[in-house]
């Protein structure tokens, strides 16, 4: 029988980050808000022990030769990827923004655990489970002509043979926590750059940039929508030099219609693309708590015993906000339970990302609707929650970009028969 129950070891966790997410998250969301490029120093340092005691036990397991938590053809059940989606969940319906600025690798260390050597994996994890100081991860594909097609990448890496180093050149954009992880911490940066341009995915490879690197500026101006908390930056590669050995994957440009290092990269986002739902999910039930709560303040609150017909049209459209919450969540979940068991999760973390992102946008818009000129105030938190919501719907593969994944992979096309 399928058992929904969470492990008592997540709930004790989840009840310490609630604690945090209703205390202090939500609490200064509308300060980090309004001072977009001010770091949340005091919430880092509160997350900081509990993000490196999890990733100590992780580097245990590796040093033991456990595999990844996001490997697949594992026989044994692992719990760790559902613990972090519950985590970044409840963390997102504090105050998504804050979120962000969780110390540890991130997406960089997604990209590290999909396709990085043990020895990368050791190294990279070590600073996170051993340093005194938080430290921090990203990963660095958006430019300014490349953004879903990956294939128009054109940050370069040439290998100077004579220096064995790779030289990176080209800049990029929306970079989340890119300045903490290079100028705040002694972190790294997951850089994609092609080392040849005329074989398109064939030639896209990812390098990790340590912090501090000669080269690389680090610069904001990325004022945005929402997620405002967020660090969120240009960064830009000028002759930067980085050893060889960080390179992730081979450095092989494979011939014909070979893209083993192209898809290898692309890895990252089936663990990352269920991150990202669970976090629209967080912003949803964040939304939809915020609003029956505020309705419930003036008399109106949902009668399920009611049949549809006989509900006012304000209960009808909480119902209808709950259900695509509900569905979406379920969705997100599923496609983690694959991770969980050693399954490969393409179809279902392109689904869930899908569906998530459209599923946030919407139920937010609701909230702002249905509490009136309020709602559209910055007197309540219903806009900001629409704000918020609506990168979901966009990063880590737009929604058509996942439904074209989605679509391809249930009528067997390949991207150049479906595009």
């Amino acid at each position: 029988m399928i058992s929904f129950d969470i492990p008592d070891s997540i709930k004790n966790q989840l009840q310490m980050v609630e604690m945090v997410a209703g205390q202090m998250m939500r609490p200064q969301a509308r300060y980090f808000d309004e001072h977009e490029h001010e770091i949340p120093h005091d919430f880092i340092n509160m997350m900081w022990p509990v993000i490196k005691d999890q990733n100590k036990r992780m580097l245990d397991k590796l040093e033991a030769g456990d595999p990844s938590p996001t490997a697949s053809g594992t026989k044994k059940a692992n719990t760790s990827i559902l613990r972090l989606i519950m985590l970044i969940e409840m963390l997102s319906w504090g105050d998504p923004g804050q979120y962000l600025c969780v110390p540890g690798g991130g997406l960089g260390g997604a990209a590290v655990e999909s396709v990085g050597t043990t020895e990368q994996k050791l190294r990279l994890m070590r600073r996170f489970a051993e340093g005194d100081k938080p430290s921090w991860g990203s990963m660095a594909i958006t430019e300014p002509d490349a953004g879903s097609d990956n294939s128009a990448i054109r940050a370069t890496a040439r290998l100077d043979e004579a220096a064995n180093e790779w030289v990176l050149n080209g800049e990029k954009i929306f970079i989340t926590a890119g300045a903490l992880s290079l100028v705040e911490s002694d972190g790294f940066c997951v850089v994609w750059a092609t080392v040849d341009a005329s074989a398109g995915r064939r030639g896209v490879k990812s390098f990790v940039v340590e912090a501090n690197t000669a080269g690389v500026t680090v610069s904001h101006g990325m004022d945005k929508l929402g997620i405002r908390a967020s660090d969120t930056v240009v960064i830009s590669f000028n002759d930067a030099r980085i050893p060889y050995d960080n390179i992730l994957g081979s450095p092989e440009v494979q011939s014909g219609k070979g893209t083993k290092g192209f898809q290898g990269a692309m890895r990252t986002f089936d663990a990352s693309r269920p991150a990202v739902a669970a976090s629209a999910m967080g912003i949803a039930r964040g939304a939809l708590e915020y609003t029956k709560e505020k309705l419930a303040e003036v008399g109106v609150t949902v009668d399920y015993s009611k049949p549809r017909h006989l509900q006012s049209a304000y209960e009808r459209d909480l119902i209808d906000m709950e259900a695509k919450y509900k569905s979406a969540w379920l969705l997100t979940l599923k496609a983690v339970a694959a991770i969980v068991h050693g399954r490969g999760n393409r179809l279902e973390a392109s689904m869930c990302k899908a569906y998530a992102g459209s599923a946030v946008t919407e139920i937010t818009q609701k909230s702002v609707e249905l509490l009136g000129p309020l709602g559209y105030s910055r007197e309540l938190l219903a806009e900001k929650f629409m704000r918020d919501a609506k990168i979901n719907d966009i990063y880590e593969g737009t929604r058509q970009i996942n439904l074209l994944i989605v679509a391809r992979s249930i009528l067997g096309y390949s991207r150049h028969e479906l595009k």
